[in-house]
C-alpha cells in the first residue's frame, strides 16, 4: 500500500530505490506517528469531519498499534512503503471507512514532519537527562580528587600545576555549556507542523491548537510554507547539538587515553575495562575511550553531511529530505550508547599516586616562584627573568610548599558554583520540564 496510490504500479527498481531504508528507519517514528494520528482523529471529530463513533473506533485501533509497537510486533513488510502507509492500512482493516478518512486535511508531508518533531523532541529530553547524569558523576569525581595534583599541559609540554578536581569539573561545566545547544534544538523541535498539509494548508476548518495541546507541543508552526522548511532544520539543529557534546567527549576521551599511557600514568583503568594484545601479554588497552573518541569524531561530521544534502533547496518538500533519516537516526542511537558506556566507565577511574614527585615536573612550579618574588617586592619582569635563568642554568628550586599544599583551595575550585549553574539550567530550561 502507498498513500499516494492511484491504481497503477511503478517499476520494482524505482520502488526499491525510492523506498531506500525507510522500512527499517521508520521504526523510530512508528510510536510518534500513531500518537499524532490519535490527535488528528480527535481533532477531526471535534470539527465534525468524522463522527464520534468513527473516532472511537480509530482511537481503539491506534491504541492497539501502540501496544504492538511496544511489543516489537509492528513490522513494516514489503507490501508497504513506510510506517505511515502501514498504520493507515491497519486502521482501514480494523475500522473500515473511518480508516480511510483519517487523512482528511493531512498530507504525508506534515504527517512525517510531526512524527519527526515528536521523535526528536522525546530523544532530546531523554539524552538531556543522561548528560546531566554524566555531569553529576564528573562533579562527584571532582570533589573526590580536588586535592590530587595533576600537571597541566599546553603544547604537549608540562606547563603549570592543575588538579584532577579541576580536570573533572572542567568537563562537567563544558558539558553544561553544550546543553545550551540542546535547549535551542529542543525549542525548534517543540513546534507543531500538523495541519500544514503539503505546505499550503487546507480549506477545512481544522483546529491546530487542539492537536498542539494534545501532543504536548509548546507552539504551533503557523506558516504552512514555513512548516515545510522545518524539514532539515530540526535535523540539523539536533545534529549540531550532538556534535557540540561529542566535541567535549572526544577531548575528554583523548585526555584519558594519554593519562592512561605508561609515559604519563596518571590514571588506572580496572582490568575488566581494558582489552589486550594477541602478541604482547603486558598490554591493557583503553579501547573504550579510543572508540568513544572515534564515534564522537564521526558524529561531529553529521551537521556538514546534512547541510550538503539539503543545501540550496527551494521552499516546499523535496525527496532529498528522506536521506536525512539515514544520516541522523542511527548516529542518534550510537550517541546514546556512548553516554551509557561513559556513565558506566567514569566512576571506575582510579587516580594514581606519586607521579608528581618526578623531577621532570619541577619546572611547572616556576610561576609560584615568580609570585613569591613579586610578594617580596620584585617587579614581575625581573622575577620572570631570574626564575627563567635559574631553570636554564640548573639552579632552579621548585616551590616546595605548593607541592605539598591543598591545590583545591589554592585554585579556588568552587564546585558549588558549578552546581548552582546546573540547578539554574534545570529551573530555566524547557527541556528539563
Amino acid at each position: 500500500m502507498k498513500l499516494w496510490d492511484k491504481g497503477f504500479t511503478i517499476n520494482d527498481k524505482i520502488e526499491k530505490f525510492t523506498v531506500g531504508k525507510d522500512r527499517i528507519l521508520d521504526s523510530y517514528l512508528a510510536q510518534h506517528d500513531a500518537i499524532a494520528s490519535k490527535a488528528q482523529a480527535n481533532m477531526l471529530a471535534k470539527v465534525g469531519l468524522i463522527t464520534n463513533q468513527e473516532n472511537d473506533a480509530l482511537q481503539t485501533a491506534l491504541d492497539e498499534i501502540l501496544l504492538l509497537i511496544e511489543q516489537n510486533n509492528f513490522d513494516i513488510d514489503d507490501n508497504f512503503e513506510d510506517i505511515h502507509s502501514k498504520i493507515e492500512a491497519y486502521l482501514i482493516e480494523k475500522t473500515g471507512d473511518a480508516g480511510k478518512k483519517i487523512h482528511v486535511a493531512r498530507s504525508r508531508n506534515d504527517q512525517v514532519l510531526v512524527a519527526i518533531q515528536l521523535f526528536e523532541k522525546e530523544y532530546l529530553k531523554d539524552i538531556n537527562k543522561k548528560i546531566l547524569t554524566l555531569i553529576d558523576i564528573l562533579l562527584q569525581k571532582a570533589d573526590q580528587y580536588k586535592n590530587a595534583l595533576l600537571p597541566g599541559y599546553t603544547h604537549f609540554q608540562a606547563a603549570m600545576p592543575s588538579s584532577f578536581g579541576m580536570w573533572f569539573s572542567a568537563y562537567a561545566e563544558s558539558l553544561l555549556t553544550d546543553l545550551y545547544f540542546f535547549e535551542a534544538s529542543y525549542k525548534i523541535a517543540d513546534q507543531n507542523p500538523l495541519g500544514s498539509g503539503a505546505g499550503f494548508g487546507t480549506s477545512f476548518p481544522i483546529d491546530r491548537l487542539q492537536t498542539t495541546q494534545e501532543m504536548g507541543f509548546s507552539e504551533i508552526l503557523v506558516s504552512s510554507v514555513g512548516a515545510q522548511m522545518l524539514r532539515g532544520k530540526t535535523e540539523k539543529s539536533v545534529a549540531t547539538a550532538l556534535a557540540m557534546i561529542c566535541g567535549t567527549l572526544s577531548k575528554m576521551s583523548y585526555d584519558l587515553v594519554l593519562y592512561n599511557s605508561q609515559d604519563l600514568a596518571f590514571v588506572k583503568l580496572p582490568n575488566e575495562m581494558t582489552t589486550g594484545s594477541s602478541i604482547m601479554p603486558h598490554k591493557k588497552n583503553p579501547d573504550v575511550f579510543e572508540l568513544t573518541r572515534a564515534h564522537c569524531n564521526r558524529i561531529q561530521a553529521i551537521p556538514n553531511d546534512i547541510m550538503l544534502t539539503i543545501n540550496n533547496l527551494p521552499s516546499g518538500y523535496h525527496r532529498d529530505y528522506q536521506i536525512l533519516k539515514e544520516i541522523l537516526f542511527e548516529p542518534m542511537l550510537q550517541f546514546e550508547n556512548i553516554l551509557d558506556i561513559l556513565t558506566f566507565a567514569i566512576p571506575q577511574l582510579e587516580i594514581k599516586d606519586g607521579y608528581m614527585e618526578q623531577d621532570k615536573y619541577d619546572p611547572i612550579y616556576t610561576v609560584e616562584n615568580i609570585n613569591d618574588a613579586i610578594k617580596n617586592g620584585t617587579p614581575f619582569r625581573d622575577a620572570y627573568r631570574e626564575v627563567g635563568l635559574s631553570v636554564e642554568n640548573g639552579t632552579y628550586n621548585p616551590h616546595k610548599e605548593f607541592k605539598t599544599s591543598h591545590v583545591g583551595s589554592i585554585h579556588n575550585l568552587r564546585l558549588d558554583l558549578i552546581q548552582n549553574k546546573i540547578e539554574n539550567f534545570k529551573l530555566d530550561s524547557s527541556i528539563c520540564k
